[in-house]
């Protein structure tokens, strides 16, 4: 576990110069969610655009052929794994945690009520959001690289797209069964298939890294 903390931290340090940008794609979203005056919408943009910064820690080693490093670093190459994955999730949460705290009091000073449930939903979808982008992006840039890759950059844009049209389009009553029905129920549904998503994906990512030659 030290190994993937000590991978974490080696990811922060390769995105650092890249640190403002990751907190305006924190931030832009609040102002995407006063338009629309949706908290899920602005949180899925937000899901939307952190996950496109995920390949970050792959462009920069990439552009410095870091993989000497890695190759003479003691350090698995599963914990390198472990410790990239660690480093998105935490990305990924810490996106959530902005949005949470913030769309809700820039909708409730403009009037619009954002209840409970409303938060609960927005933190389960977002969380949901994020983990299917990232559990086919990361594999993705293992097995291509940043710049072979670069496809993979886009998924986090179709899934929006598709979230952004397909949501309003839903039946009103199928919208309050799936929501309203068991929400604790609902959040721990999602949560199991995020792990069950991220283990799938960690083994992809695992197995493509062994194979390769640092």
């Amino acid at each position: 576990m030290r190994n993937t903390w000590k991978a974490a931290k080696l990811d922060l340090a390769l995105v650092r110069p890249y640190l403002k940008v990751i907190c305006l794609t924190m931030l832009l979203p609040i102002a995407f969610a006063a338009v629309n005056r949706s908290l899920f919408t602005g949180v899925s943009f937000a899901m939307c655009f952190v996950a496109m910064t995920t390949g970050y820690p792959f462009a920069v080693a990439e552009k410095n052929h870091m993989e000497r490093l890695y190759g003479i670093l003691p350090v698995k190459k599963r914990d390198l794994v472990l410790g990239r994955y660690l480093f998105v999730l935490m990305l990924g949460l810490l996106a959530l945690a902005v949005s949470l705290l913030t769309q809700p009091l820039v909708l409730g000073a403009m009037g619009e009520s954002v209840a409970g449930g409303d938060v609960l939903g927005a933190a389960v979808g977002g969380l949901f959001l994020f983990s299917l982008y990232t559990v086919f992006q990361l594999p993705g840039y293992y097995k291509f690289g940043a710049i072979q890759g670069r496809m993979f950059l886009y998924l986090p844009v179709a899934g929006f797209l598709v979230t952004l049209f397909l949501l309003p389009r839903l039946p009103a009553s199928a919208m309050a069964a799936v929501t309203g029905s068991s929400p604790v129920l609902l959040g721990v549904l999602a949560l199991a298939l995020v792990v069950v998503m991220y283990g799938v994906s960690i083994w992809c990512s695992v197995r493509t890294m062994e194979h390769k030659q640092l």
